[in-house]
């Protein structure tokens, strides 16, 4: 389609074209939507995909290849020589800094920093201890023998390293035991009272056997009722009894 406009012979007919080819490029590439100046960006692409040859009236800026096709400049890399890698070029800049100060309890200071960073760095990149001795050595000698700490100097290990996000503190504050605390006060209290009710509470049978016993004025001992079959014998045999008599 492209190749079709650069073939037409007024550019009003070009131009037409041009525009119908743009707003497809846009329906086929919605992304570019969200882009800022996307229009732009498909006016370039329509000049980059003509190979810059067609003749149309862009309201922006024509591409040429100069802009679109240029080469990146090279990031030099630096290029330092560090003696002792694990330490790094920053500890030397710090090295160099500390000579140059002129106040001697300054200096000592700043050696002293120094070397304690030294050990962190060390321990970083070797997992193995290192003695406070080998540190103030290679301090000595980093330093062409400037920067002297005493015999019996102890470093600190200087730990850079952040909690990762998203950890949370273990253990509660006294707000939240005191909550904690006050709740499980009262699931035992709701607990302790649901029982006292649950003792309180008689079964709705004894409850029914002593309205029908207060009713009918007879005893509330089961044991003290006699069966029915009982009182139907008793009955049959008085009836025979009397007939007995009779006869």
């Amino acid at each position: 389609m492209v190749n079709y406009i650069c073939d037409l012979p007024t550019k009003e007919e070009r131009n037409k074209y041009a525009q119908v080819v743009i707003d497809m490029m846009g329906v086929l590439n919605p992304h570019l939507r969200d882009v800022a100046d996307f229009k732009h960006k498909l006016w370039d692409h329509l000049q980059i995909i003509s190979d810059f040859k067609i003749d149309v009236d862009s309201p922006y800026p024509t591409a040429t290849p100069e802009l679109v096709k240029h080469e990146p400049e090279l990031l030099t890399y630096p290029q330092h020589n560090i003696k002792y890698k694990h330490y790094g070029f920053t500890v030397e800049k710090m090295i160099n800094k500390a000579i140059s100060i002129t106040d001697e309890e300054k200096r000592q200071k700043m050696a002293l920093s120094i070397a304690n960073f030294m050990k962190m760095a060390y321990t970083t990149w070797n997992k193995d201890a290192v003695a406070d001795e080998f540190i103030i050595q290679d301090l000595s000698e980093l330093s062409s023998k400037v920067l002297q700490l005493p015999e019996g100097t102890v470093l600190t290990k200087l730990d850079f390293k952040s909690a990762p996000p998203g950890n949370r503190v273990k253990g509660n504050s006294p707000a939240q035991t005191t909550n904690n605390n006050s709740g499980h006060s009262n699931n035992n209290h709701s607990r302790s009272s649901n029982n006292n009710n649950s003792n309180n509470r008689r079964p709705s049978g004894t409850n029914s056997f002593q309205k029908r016993s207060n009713s009918g004025g007879g005893s509330s001992n089961n044991n003290n009722r006699r069966p029915y079959q009982n009182n139907n014998n008793s009955n049959s045999s008085s009836n025979s009894n009397s007939g007995y008599k009779r006869g």
